[in-house]
This record gives structure tokens, sequence and C-alpha cells, in this order.
């Protein structure tokens, strides 16, 4: 059984984005696995225990998206692959879910590709059912629980979380999930993992390689850019402690202020 995961190399979600001369900055924050990419990661991986075979991870990003890849491998995966291209920068959801099919369709006998929830840079949430109908496969968004994969057969049972509550669904393999933080609890690389890691090849694929070079770079091909970008300005503001003998002289001097501030 051939599964793939799709990841983003993002920011920490710690980081801080600003504006600096109008490009847009995260400063020096480190750059890791999307956080919501490593359920995607632990889900493929239990697939793999259960039923065997091997685990792609893929991502598209510069040549320092590498570390992403490494770090899936060394939760467990067995090979990593980089589609790279110097104008991938500017593509929106569309684009980059119209290569990471192409992408998918080259590889040999996947049978379910797994998504995280949504980027924390991005945040859009749309590639993975965007990649899902570029296949013509089975979409799953929002998966909370893998019930059963019976792969001779083809079908995949799941459940998904949404608002109202937990909805079941099945399908046909092959299928695309995206999955939710409910769904397990990732596992972290072992020191075997990250020596494997280490010692990795990562296949890196450009445009030209997957055939798609008219298509990206045709007129109406969804890149974007913008023609300018201001940060919104900071504002300041004053905090007052208020002191007193006791709770309630607190709670008198904060309703005389509240009055005097027309707030009450």
């Amino acid at each position: 059984m051939h599964n793939l995961v799709c990841i983003k190399h993002t920011p920490d979600s710690a980081a801080t984005m600003f504006v600096e001369n109008g490009l847009v900055s995260w400063g020096d924050a480190p750059m890791v696995v999307n956080p919501w990419d490593e359920y995607a990661i632990e889900e493929a991986l239990r697939a793999k225990d259960k039923f065997g075979g091997s685990v792609t991870v893929l991502t598209m990003g510069p040549e320092s998206s590498k570390e992403a890849l490494k770090t899936a491998i060394a939760m467990g995966c067995d090979h990593g692959i980089l589609i790279s291209e110097e104008s991938m920068e500017s593509y929106d959801a569309r684009i980059t879910s119209l290569v990471i099919a192409r992408a998918i369709e080259k590889l040999d006998n996947v049978q379910i590709v797994f998504f995280g929830k949504q980027a924390i840079d991005g945040d859009t949430g749309l590639v993975p059912m965007s990649v899902a109908h570029g296949l013509g496969w089975t979409g799953f968004s929002y998966v909370a629980e893998l019930s059963g994969i019976d792969v001779e057969n083809a079908h995949i049972s799941l459940v998904r979380l949404l608002e109202e509550g937990k909805q079941s669904c099945s399908g046909k393999l092959p299928a695309v999930i995206s999955v939710v933080k409910e769904i397990n609890e990732p596992r972290y690389p072992s020191f075997v993992g990250i020596r494997k890691a280490s010692k990795a090849e990562v296949e890196v694929l450009t445009l030209d390689d997957l055939e798609l070079d008219d298509k990206i770079t045709s007129d109406n091909n969804g890149s974007l850019t913008w023609s300018e970008i201001q940060e919104i300005p900071r504002k300041s503001t004053d905090a007052e402690l208020l002191d007193g003998p006791n709770m309630n002289s607190i709670a008198a001097q904060l309703v005389e202020k509240l009055v005097e501030d027309k707030v009450i």
C-alpha cells in the first residue's frame, strides 16, 4: 500500500509577521513542518504500520523545504519529493493544487493522499479538496477518525468532525483526505529516524518534469501579485493598575473609572 503525505514548510506558529520595505517578513522565526501536517504524517504512518507498504512525503517550495521532508522521514516516512521552481512563491491555491495533482499522477499506485487541515501561513484550507477534484478521486475534509481501509475492495470509511457533530462517511479508493488534530497524537522523530533522514536523498522535480510548463505560464495562470503591501498601524495602549486595601475598594475604583470614561 503506497500512501502520500503532502506537507508545507512554514514559519513557527509563534512567529510574528510584519512588513518591511514593502515585503512581508517573518523575521528570524525558524521554519518548521506546518503543525497541522504533523497529524497527517502520523495518520499515514499508522496506516503503514497496519497495512504495510510505504509512505512518500511531498512538498513544494525552495531548497530549504528539504528540511521539512527530512523531519517527516525522521518520523518514519520512506521517501521525500520536493517540487521546486522559482515562480512557485506567487502560486495561488488553484495552481498549487494543479502542480500537486500532476505530481501524484506520476507516482505509482497511491491509495490515500493525506493533508493537514490547512497551512498556518495561508490558512485557506483549499488545496486538499482541489487536489481531489483535479485527480477525480474521492475527497474528505476534516477527518477525525480513519475507521477502516479495505485495500482489496478499494474502500475507505472514516469520521468527519463538523461544527454540528460527527459525520460517518465511506467511499472508494484512491482518496484524498485532510485531517484535524483530534485524529491522533503525532510521534516524535526517533534517533534512528534522524540518522536515516540525515542520509536521505530527496528527489527534486521541476515543472518540466511534470510537463506543466505551458499551463503554468499561460496568461491566466492564477499567480498572485501584490501592487502594494502596507502594515496596519499598531495601536498603543496604556494600562493603569488599581490598588487598594481590599477587593471592594478596588472594585469601587474600577466602577468610578468606567463611569468617568462613559463605559457604563
